[in-house]
């Protein structure tokens, strides 16, 4: 091929390499336009943690303009009508007093931040992310918040994923990144490298909590103390943990994959047996799981054949039924009680 016909291909290869990116970004703002004229099947509303009864707050995933936008429904009607609200986050969990909001800014330089929201849904404290939002806690007292993101990897099933997880306080204490805290696996301290802790859940002591904890290709359940600031392994193979109201048992993410692709059930550890139940749910399940009494879980599940749109499903929390359909087009729930 001479000079002058490898120039004349190569002009015409980035002719129809523009025209495809063009056609891209066209498609994409029409979509994007075309959700945002759909009218969102929900009443708006002003953004409230205070309720009189209790309310399920999630992140609204409707093919419409509530997309994004932190919704609400009651506990006791929950296919009933929702409320939306203003505020737009990609991971919400809210207690009574403030919320935290997990967001994605895409700019001309796209940044990621953890938001301490008040309970008019203003930013009370804003925190940088060094990557993609993950999970997000608040305590049932709602004086600590707990966020974590991704430092690499989009995802817990991607190789070599790292993350980072703080803890602070409403009142404005910063307890910092867990790995700063001393791990113990099974006795021994634990100092390696590739350590990674994520999915904090508190408890109704002011002081511990627990969370994830990750190092040579193995997880654990783990209990931290604040004023310790330690780790301390419970039971193996937990991801994602959430403390049941009651205190008594925990709910989580287990990995049953017999490959290198993660595949995970929910289980359920009742913390003064050790006994582990394995939920009769069969789907890939992604997510931290919230409780929505001391008898159902509840917890997201992406559709298949809508992406970005998802669901939240309940399931008996003594493995006794199947799942159930909760709230339709909805992610990151959170119980909100009186």
């Amino acid at each position: 091929m001479t000079p002058r016909v490898r120039l004349v291909v190569a002009a015409a290869l980035t002719v129809v390499l523009l025209g495809a990116t063009a056609a891209y970004c066209v498609v994409a703002i029409l979509g994007y336009q075309a959700r945002q004229q759909t009218p969102p099947d929900a009443q708006a509303a002003a953004f409230a943690t205070q309720v009189a009864a209790d309310r399920i707050v999630f992140r609204a995933t409707s093919p419409d303009a509530a997309y994004g936008f932190v919704a609400s429904v009651s506990a006791a009607d929950p296919s009933g009508a929702r409320s939306v609200s203003d505020v737009a986050c990609e991971r919400i969990y809210s207690g009574a007093r403030s919320s935290m909001c997990l967001r994605i800014d895409r700019g001309v330089l796209t940044t990621f931040s953890a938001n301490l929201l008040d309970e008019a849904g203003a930013v009370a404290k804003s925190w940088p992310l060094p990557g993609i939002p993950s999970r997000a806690r608040v305590s049932p007292d709602g004086e600590r918040v707990a966020f974590t993101s991704f430092v690499t990897g989009e995802a817990y099933a991607t190789v070599g994923f790292s993350t980072a997880t703080q803890i602070a306080t409403v009142g404005g204490d910063e307890f910092g990144n867990l790995e700063e805290f001393g791990l113990t696996i099974d006795g021994e301290a634990n100092t390696a490298a590739d350590r990674n802790f994520w999915g904090v859940t508190f408890t109704n002591d002011p002081d511990i909590f627990y969370a994830t904890a990750a190092t040579n290709s193995r997880t654990w359940l783990v209990r931290g103390s604040l004023a310790a600031r330690t780790l301390t392994t419970v039971h193996e193979s937990v991801e994602c943990p959430s403390v049941s109201p009651d205190g008594t048992r925990i709910a989580y993410k287990k990995n049953v994959s017999t490959t290198a692709t993660a595949y995970w059930s929910i289980a359920v550890l009742d913390l003064a047996t050790n006994e582990e139940t394995v939920m009769p749910d069969p789907r890939n399940i992604d997510d931290q799981i919230e409780w929505l009494d001391d008898s159902t879980l509840l917890y997201g599940v992406p559709r298949d054949d809508q992406p970005g749109d998802s669901d939240v499903w309940s399931i008996p929390a003594d493995g006794s039924g199947a799942s159930a359909l909760f709230i339709e087009h909805a992610s990151s729930p959170s119980v909100v009680r009186p």
